[in-house]
């Protein structure tokens, strides 16, 4: 049986690493989201003004898959497992404690009492199970892999669609207590609920302001008025207003039931130009910002700013379009792989700290396999297996964002430049496409009318949670429209992998699927680069954490 005690992964050294670095910034904040109700923080008002990259595509998680959305989701709303602050443990939220059956296919969760949502519903059993129940039978565009992406990826299949999926059914047993039962059983359940796309929201909102309405077959409620207009959970912030491609502002919420925000108001301004960013921190029109462009890093410290790293939990790839048929041929496949030189991509574009990948997870996961296939940069093997393929005139539409700067990608036209050159050097003609990054590229390569129009695209992934279904699972566990490809073997080994009870069970299995994957050459795996944050002078609180999983209520700011 499992408690909230039980942690199913060790950190990792560059977690530790990175706690030491960020000891000034996270002095205060020993809990984000402390549980003791009965503590009365002293609240200094004042704003906290932070910069992000882009827009969020919306405000309800349920529906997003990029940190642009989840950064504001973090401070509306919680889930029922969160992480302790700087690491990828478990550690209550909504739920105090949890315990799951034999089989792994029930798990039991034990409700914080006297939690209400900030529209004064209450938060209990009957909340959770309507959540449950909500992502699973979602209908029409909601089952779109681009839109319910986690849902898709975890739980594998919606009640009327072409398959179930692994959900079974939420019961409240008691006010405070909810059961959650599975078809099959998955060892990475509990971890999976740290996600924002799980958190717990208002049933009353969601009815009363059209969450789920998808009649019709232009309906998208990814802008409906609940998505764009009412967000509604239980955290620390309440939402405010969004000023498309301006900011969202958010305002404390005073009957959060821990640690009431120590800032009064969050805004959230969308600044896509890293540069920008920095101008706007050394002018103290911003208090802090993420993804810091690598050349502003020294230049920032010497001037008296603060700088930490997030470890670098995350993966940069190139990404193939099995539906090009070039790219079914593993010959071509590896030919890319050899094509691109890694190394060059991390010292031209990437942050200092960012280290060239072998796969598609970082080291830290449990399963990572050190002995793959890496594909060293050998230009001439490249051509050589090219002409074997009889692709000597390949030509691909190459597809990257703009217009953002994302945890393992921060300039993403420097990164394509670079790789850009490096496949022409191999002989292929490359056409570019790009996209704006929300929502346009992220439909264009997951979205079901955009696999035709890129054959290789530049995407990543930063870690959710400390588990190898997380990374490899997400990607290659079903077919997709990202990839394109059918491989019925690597789906069932990922699906027999995540059912394993234990971890030393799982560990030599995920070994050798790590290196069946290097095998297919489905991407290329470019690097883990390790994202920075920049803050002012005055600002404490700030915890940073691997798997982004920052929330804001003990920040302060002190100008």
């Amino acid at each position: 049986m499992k408690t909230l005690k039980y942690a199913i992964l060790k950190k990792s050294l560059a977690v530790l690493a990175s706690a030491a670095v960020a000891a000034s910034l996270a002095s205060c904040a020993q809990s984000q989201r402390d549980s003791s109700t009965g503590s009365s923080s002293t609240a200094n008002g004042g704003d906290f003004v932070f910069a992000a990259s882009s827009d969020p595509a919306m405000l309800d998680p349920a529906l997003a898959s990029d940190g642009e959305t989840f950064r504001p989701a973090r401070q509306i709303f919680e889930g029922l497992v969160g992480t302790k602050p700087g690491t990828t443990d478990l550690e209550p939220l909504l739920a105090t404690k949890w315990d799951n059956s034999s089989d792994g296919k029930s798990y039991t969760f034990t409700l914080r009492t006297g939690v209400k949502f900030s529209d004064g519903s209450d938060f209990n059993a009957e909340a959770v199970c309507y959540n449950f129940d909500r992502w699973y039978n979602w209908q029409g565009l909601n089952q779109n892999e681009n839109i319910s992406y986690y849902y898709n990826s975890l739980f594998k299949g919606f009640k009327s669609g072409k398959t179930g999926g692994i959900y079974d059914s939420c019961t409240a047993d008691a006010a405070d207590k909810a059961t959650v039962k599975l078809k099959d059983p998955f060892a990475g359940f509990v971890q999976a609920m740290t996600l924002p796309s799980f958190s717990m929201q208002s049933p009353t909102a969601m009815k009363q302001y059209d969450a789920d309405n998808t009649t019709g077959t232009e309906k998208d409620v990814r802008f409906s008025p609940y998505a764009t207009e009412h967000p509604t959970g239980t955290g620390p912030f309440k939402f405010e207003k969004w000023d498309r491609g301006q900011s969202v502002t958010l305002v404390r919420n005073d009957d959060y039931w821990g640690d009431k925000a120590k800032v009064a108001r969050v805004i959230i301004r969308t600044i896509s130009d890293p540069k920008a960013r920095t101008q706007e921190l050394q002018a103290g029109n911003i208090d802090g910002y993420d993804l810091v462009g690598p050349a502003d890093v020294e230049p920032l410290k010497a001037a008296g700013f603060q700088i930490i790293n997030r470890p670098a939990f995350n993966i940069l790839y190139l990404g193939m379009n099995q539906k090009n048929k070039a790219l079914q041929d593993v010959r071509v496949r590896q030919a890319i792989n050899y094509a691109v030189d890694k190394a060059a991509v991390v010292k031209s574009t990437l942050p200092a700290g960012s280290i060239a990948a072998k796969e598609f997870m970082p080291s830290s996961v449990a399963g990572y396999n050190d002995s793959v296939n890496d594909y060293a940069y050998n230009l001439d093997k490249a051509k050589a297996l090219l002409k074997e393929a009889g692709q000597e005139n390949l030509e691909l539409k190459f597809a990257y964002p703009t217009g953002v700067s994302r945890p393992y990608m921060p300039t993403p036209e420097d990164t394509f430049a670079i790789i850009k050159s490096e496949l022409e050097k191999a002989g292929i003609k490359v056409t570019p496409v790009s996209a704006k990054w929300s929502p346009d590229y992220l439909d264009l390569i997951q979205g079901d009318a955009g696999t035709d129009k890129h054959d290789i695209h530049l995407l990543g992934w930063t870690g959710d949670y400390n588990d190898p279904d997380n990374f490899i699972g997400v990607f290659f566990g079903k077919k997709s429209n990202e990839w394109g490809f059918t491989d019925k073997q690597l789906f069932a080994d990922l699906k027999s992998a995540r059912e394993l009870p234990s971890q030393a069970e799982q560990i030599p299995v995920y070994k050798k699927i790590n290196a069946d994957i290097a095998d297919y050459a489905p991407g290329v795996p470019i690097a883990h680069p390790a994202p920075s944050l920049a803050f002012g002078k005055g600002v404490q609180g700030y915890a940073a954490s691997p798997v982004q999983d920052e929330v804001w209520n003990n920040v302060t700011v002190t100008r």
